[in-house]
């Protein structure tokens, strides 16, 4: 038995979402500790996966207080590496009426782009059942470099590779450059979470059936997409299914929602002890139902891991237990 069901490498940030106003009318902004892979594994974690992280952060007050968090949460911080050279990554949101989200990042370079490929956790990477990675870690070298390593490593190893492609255009040089780097990575992948706006970018067509007809052709053996407030959809060897959302009363925040919904599917996809390939249609339609459940509690609240669901919760509202 591996060591860890999941481990994740890239990113963890600091997100400032809006908090109001000050009496003097300025904008508030409040701390909320994140970065897509850490959201994900905490989810993980929350469904009583073994989880891990490497990445990368400074030595000051935003650093200390990820590690923490991230501690905290249950996830191992084996792989964190903390340097006193460059700062933590941080990135300024703002929601929109319908909880929607824009960026604007501070990361010039930002900690996470300079891990390096001597620093990287190799008995975390090669004592995994799944591998997670998401393409803001081939924005730069010499992350972009560990990144690849890691996969390699990971994949030699035996473990399943999930990826999520997480576009955010302002973090790449051009969408050219953008586009290069988050293909280069499909050759390693299992298992693919891509949101609908992304299918253009990773594949080309922007239409997410054929999207994941294309991913498929590459090797892919399971693809899901995610579609907002409309659910997923899941393309696999077994065939395809559809899992519907669940009704929301309130969106607050749309951040970590993805994040959420990746890290239930891949909690169900580790406890099944099955490979991607040996897993029914019926197992893929219960795990994106169950996912979809996750990321709809997700978004009740503020913020990317104090956001992220329980067990308990996900298995109450979806009607089915992992």
């Amino acid at each position: 038995m591996k060591k860890y069901d999941i481990i994740a490498l890239g990113e963890t940030l600091i997100d400032f979402t809006p908090a109001g106003s000050s009496p003097a009318g300025m904008l508030l902004f409040e701390r909320n500790p994140g970065g897509a892979p850490v959201n994900m594994l905490v989810c993980a974690a929350n469904m009583g996966c073994r989880t891990g992280f490497i990445g990368k952060i400074g030595a000051d007050m935003q650093g200390r207080f990820l590690e923490e968090t991230i501690r905290s949460a249950g996830v191992d911080t084996g792989g964190l590496v903390i340097t006193d050279d460059f700062f933590t990554t941080l990135a300024f949101v703002t929601i929109d009426e319908q909880g929607e989200r824009s960026f604007s990042f501070a990361r010039k370079p930002g900690a996470d782009t300079q891990l390096d490929v001597n620093e990287l956790n190799m008995d975390m990477v090669q004592n995994t059942g799944i591998f997670h990675i998401g393409s803001l870690s081939m924005t730069d070298e010499p992350a972009r470099n560990a990144a690849l390593t890691a996969v390699e490593a990971a994949k030699k190893a035996g473990a399943t590779i999930s990826y999520d492609p997480n576009y955010r255009p302002l973090l790449w040089k051009d969408a050219s450059e953008a586009q290069k780097q988050i293909r280069s990575l499909l050759p390693y992948v299992d298992v693919i979470k891509i949101s609908d706006e992304e299918c253009a970018i990773t594949t080309g067509c922007a239409d997410y059936r054929k999207a994941a007809q294309i991913l498929r052709n590459q090797g892919i053996s399971c693809v899901v997409v995610t579609l907002g407030d409309k659910g997923a959809y899941i393309s696999a060897g077994q065939g395809e299914c559809e899992a519907d959302s669940f009704p929301v009363s309130a969106v607050v925040d749309t951040t970590g929602a993805g994040d959420a919904f990746w890290g239930a599917f891949l909690a169900c996809v580790s406890k099944s002890g099955k490979s991607v390939g040996e897993l029914s249609l019926e197992d893929l339609h219960a795990y994106g139902s169950f996912a979809c459940a996750a990321a709809s509690l997700c978004v009740q609240k503020r913020g990317g891991i104090p956001a992220m669901p329980d067990q308990k919760s996900v298995e109450a509202l979806c009607g089915y237990t992992i």
